[in-house]
Parts: structure tokens; C-alpha cells; sequence
């Protein structure tokens, strides 16, 4: 199967008929591979929910009435390349209808909406609002870090702001249950020399 990378243009599949005819003895005859169809997204202007099919799904395909291959290669109005009607090589893959349970996955359900992935999710745009009426909460395994791992955006390699890149700034107060150590030095049990060159206790 070939695709598109994510962010690109919508790709092909190739597909096999899993259903095949039946000859006059009730054998079944095998039809072979439909190569190079396009896939639905479901997309309007330049906006896209990209879930593009993957090698080994079982789904539905469409077969148009008439020779498309002409408007597919125009992106727009064409006479039909041929006088084939309803060609299975006129198919668009619809949709993925039996595949085993996702390890990804967006699922609504009646008390709330679970956004799932095994590795990372990923928001990125320019301004990023979180609003919530009650609170907002986070959980980490490990640790809770103001800066994003590294990723490659445009074929930059950049990181999120934080202290490995750039400046963290809160309108606070905040609130600390333990120290905070900037720069190798402790807040609560750093010490400074006085007028007198002694030295200060530490904060209390």
C-alpha cells in the first residue's frame, strides 16, 4: 500500500476484493488486486482530520459509475477518460470497518472524551488555550517538566520553552511543598554574606 505522509495530499491504496464473484458452478473467482484508488478523508478547505487507512484493514469501497481517472487527475471537472461504467478501477476507499482494537484513539462517550496514544500526543500551534471551569490537572509517572522533548518541525530540530530553551514565566503565586534549586543553588537553604563578612542563616 502506498500513502502520504500526514500533513500531504490524500494518497492511494491498493485493495483486494475480499468478496469475490461466483462462476456458473457456484465456484468463487478470485479478482485480484485494484491498484492505486484514493482514500476518503474527511476534509473541507484546508482542514482535515487525517486517520489515513493502513496495510491489512478491511473496509468498504465505493466504485463510481463512470471512467474517473480524468477528474482525479484535473482535482476538478472532467469528461470521462473512457466509456467504462461502473469499474471496480473507478473505486474510492471509503472507510476501515474491522481491524482489532486500536492502541490510539480518540473515543467520546456520554461523560467525557479520551484522547490515547502508546507513545506521545502533541499539540502544536501558535497559541494554545486551555480552559477549564473547575480545574486543571497533571499527572506524570516520572516528572513533570516545563520544557517539550525535542522534535523536528520544517526540518528544524526545536524544543519547547523551559529551562532547556527560552524563558518559563507565571503570574504566580506559586507554592512550593519542597525547595527549588536554581542554578545549583538552594532557595530555602542557600546562605549570603552580611556588611559585617559574616554569614546569614539560612531562610526559615
Amino acid at each position: 500500500m502506498t500513502r502520504s505522509a500526514p500533513a500531504a495530499s490524500v494518497g492511494t491504496v491498493d485493495v483486494t476484493h475480499l468478496a469475490g464473484p461466483l462462476d456458473g458452478g457456484g465456484n468463487v473467482v478470485a479478482h485480484g488486486i485494484i491498484y492505486g484508488i484514493p482514500y476518503l478523508r474527511l476534509a473541507g478547505g484546508s482542514n482535515a482530520v487525517v486517520l489515513d487507512p493502513q496495510g491489512g484493514d478491511i473496509g468498504l469501497i465505493a466504485v463510481c459509475d463512470r471512467d474517473c481517472s480524468s477528474a482525479r487527475a484535473n482535482a476538478g471537472a472532467a469528461a470521462p477518460g473512457s466509456l467504462r461504467k461502473h469499474d471496480m478501477s473507478d473505486s474510492v476507499y471509503t472507510s476501515t470497518i474491522l481491524r482489532a482494537a486500536p492502541q490510539q484513539y480518540v473515543a467520546f462517550s456520554a461523560s467525557d472524551i479520551d484522547i490515547v496514544s502508546p507513545a506521545q500526543n502533541r499539540l502544536a500551534a501558535p497559541t494554545i488555550v486551555l480552559q477549564a471551569e473547575n480545574g486543571i490537572g497533571l499527572t506524570a509517572g516520572s516528572q513533570i517538566t516545563d520544557s517539550a522533548p525535542e522534535i523536528e518541525l520544517d526540518g528544524a530540530i526545536t524544543q519547547g520553552e523551559g529551562p532547556q530553551r527560552g524563558e518559563a514565566k507565571m503570574a504566580g503565586p506559586l507554592t512550593v511543598q519542597q525547595d527549588v534549586t536554581a542554578v545549583g543553588t538552594s532557595l530555602h537553604d542557600h546562605t549570603h554574606r552580611d556588611s559585617a563578612d559574616g554569614v546569614t542563616s539560612p531562610a526559615l
